[in-house]
């Protein structure tokens, strides 16, 4: 006995995947919602600048809403298919070295793809 007389309930509870399990859960739920009208808002706006020419696409990402709602999109998208992978390989890889690597590498992919395309917005946006 470990001198522990505390009932296993209480010394299980705070602990285990169940803590961070649910904020993972709430956070997928919220970026998937979140996602469901700025895609909408980006499919539409595809549509509608189908026969634009360069320079109209550029005004078009140079204005300061449609330059905040496509890194929105952009960010929220990619923290949303970051939370799915991490939950696949926490689900399917069992070596704990290989699972923690892939998800620090699915992270890092995540930010790098995250900055490369909200640098490339600001880019087209003001002009450079």
């Amino acid at each position: 006995m470990n001198g522990d007389l505390r009932s296993p309930l209480a010394r299980a509870r705070g602990l285990g995947s169940a803590k961070q399990g649910l904020h993972h859960w709430w956070a997928q739920r919220i970026t998937a919602l979140a996602l469901i009208p700025l895609v909408v808002w980006f499919a539409v706006s595809l549509v509608l600048m189908s026969g634009a020419d360069y320079g109209a696409v550029r005004a078009w990402i140079g204005s300061p809403v449609v330059m905040v709602l496509l890194i929105l999109t952009i960010a929220v998208g990619l923290h949303h298919a970051q939370l799915g992978l991490q939950v696949v390989i926490e689900d399917y890889v069992h070596a704990d070295g290989a699972k923690l690597a892939l998800i620090v590498l699915c992270r890092f992919i995540a930010v790098l793809f995250g900055l490369a395309a909200i640098v490339a917005i600001l880019s087209i946006g003001f002009g450079g």
